[in-house]
């Protein structure tokens, strides 16, 4: 059975098509006509759409067929324990399925670095349990531009990473959010760690390519975890119909 998965954020729009578990292939846009264009030359049995920006209504109109809607209410494969559950993104639920979708026991710890980080513990018994939220990394910088003076805006790169001790205003803001990120992290997993022995954590989200260097035998890193747990939900309602 082919599927296919759409995630729209609040800047781009992600795609993935998949036979049963495994990702055939992913693409990315930035508009609406783009992804229909890109729709209409795929053949597929099934599709759900997780978006931020569009109700259902507006995506129906605008693509033209029919599909899951991601909402609080679609039903999913892990028992859902935050305690204002009416409240929690549906992206970090997909993530929390994602992590189950790689690793079929024992604790998880979802880290997704996008606009915000979220951090999403899920246990060996497959209760949510929630986690934690902080700034990312393009807030950050932004966050020190617009509420100072003088700061300038800055961006990291692939091929400069930061240092920790640094010589200029622009590389001390990019060391100062880099490492601030990377320790946080670091720090949340101990953590986590400390209380869970078999905890294994995934990073993920389009800022997971600076942090490759946390991987370890416990530390995976996997960008498009969201889309394996968005699979693994239109699986999963696809199947109790």
């Amino acid at each position: 059975m082919r599927q296919f998965i759409v995630d729209i954020g609040n800047t781009r729009i992600k795609t993935a098509v998949f036979e049963r578990e495994e990702m055939l292939a992913t693409s990315s846009f930035e508009s609406l006509a783009d992804l229909k264009s890109y729709i209409s030359q795929q053949k597929f049995d099934a599709c759900l759409i997780s978006s931020v920006k569009y109700a259902e209504e507006d995506l129906k109109e605008a693509l033209g067929f029919d599909f899951l809607y991601l909402t609080r209410e679609t039903a999913i494969p892990i028992s859902n324990k935050y305690g204002t559950p009416d409240t929690l993104g549906v992206d970090r639920k997909a993530a929390a399925v994602g992590a189950r979708a790689k690793f079929s026991e024992g604790n998880l710890l979802a880290i997704d670095l996008g606009s915000c980080i979220t951090y999403d513990f899920l246990n060996a018994a497959d209760e949510y349990l929630g986690g934690a939220i902080s700034p990312g990394l393009a807030m950050r910088f932004k966050a020190m531009h617009q509420q100072t003076a003088r700061l300038p805006l800055e961006v990291l790169n692939e091929q400069e990473m930061p240092q920790l001790l640094e010589n200029s205003t622009r590389s001390g803001l990019r060391s100062g959010v880099y490492h601030g990120i990377l320790f946080e992290m670091e720090g949340f997993i101990a953590a986590y760690k400390q209380q869970h022995q078999d905890l294994k954590v995934i990073i993920c989200g389009g800022d997971s390519k600076f942090f490759e260097t946390l991987t370890k035998d416990y530390i995976f890193v996997i960008p498009n975890l969201v889309l394996f747990g968005l699979n693994r939900i239109l699986t999963y309602n696809v199947h109790k119909k």
